[in-house]
């Protein structure tokens, strides 16, 4: 059962559209593709969730859009959130 959002290939979280626990399947569709790989946390939903590797320092993206910088690695099936991605506003 799909339980995750993804809206665009360039993303590298996905969106929890249900509770998902540590240990369940993080199943979602990319491109007509069926994806599915394991949480490593609880997922709350309308969370996120790493659905690749997230180097430290390298950009988070969601909705095909920057929203943070990894603070840390994170993992594939991690939750993303404010404990691990730094919100860095540009100049404006």
């Amino acid at each position: 059962m799909q339980n995750a959002l993804i809206v665009d290939p360039a993303d590298n979280v996905v969106v929890a559209i249900a509770p998902i626990k540590k240990g369940d399947a993080v199943e979602y569709t990319l491109e007509g593709k069926r994806i599915s790989f394991p949480a490593a946390d609880d997922i709350t939903i309308y969370h996120k969730a790493a659905c690749r590797e997230i180097p430290e320092g390298t950009p988070v993206i969601k909705y095909g859009q920057y929203i943070g910088i990894a603070a840390c690695d994170i993992h594939k099936g991690e939750h993303v959130h404010v404990h691990n991605v730094i919100s860095r506003k540009e100049k404006r």
